[in-house]
């Protein structure tokens, strides 16, 4: 028997490449990079985190995301403050005004998923999520 079926990737990627070009603009009405979005969902989730523990959460490079903390903290959208247990540390936190932006860019984000995926039938959308989450394991 022949398995005509395109490897997982052929079939994801033009899916990922849909979706990023679709966040992009919503990403950018409120300012927020792909990153600083990554960061304020991770925040949002667990307030307080060392930018170490932050950096593995989100899959990054703890000195690469530096900078989106930087332009994050200067937009009042996180707070980096001493760990009084250990100076050389910062403890990471969202801020309402964070808190606000992220939940908005979900909004948005949530909406045009919600628009895209009703080409699917429900039970069918229903069990594409479900194997996504268990994929992701999320």
């Amino acid at each position: 028997m022949t398995d005509d079926r395109p490897d997982l990737a052929a079939m994801l990627y033009p899916l990922m490449r849909v979706l990023i070009a679709a966040e992009t603009p919503i990403l950018a009405a409120h300012d927020v990079s792909m990153w600083g979005y990554a960061v304020l969902t991770a925040l949002d989730e667990t307030p307080v985190r060392t930018q170490a523990a932050l950096a593995a959460a989100i899959g990054a490079d703890k000195s690469r995301i530096i900078g989106t903390l930087d332009e994050l903290q200067a937009a009042e959208l996180i707070e980096r403050t001493p760990d009084p247990d250990d100076r050389r540390v910062r403890l990471l936190s969202i801020t309402a005004k964070g808190r606000r932006v992220r939940r908005a860019v979900r909004k948005g984000i949530r909406a045009y998923e919600d628009e895209l995926l009703s080409s699917v039938p429900a039970a069918d959308r229903a069990g594409f999520l479900r194997s996504l989450r268990a994929l992701s394991g999320r």
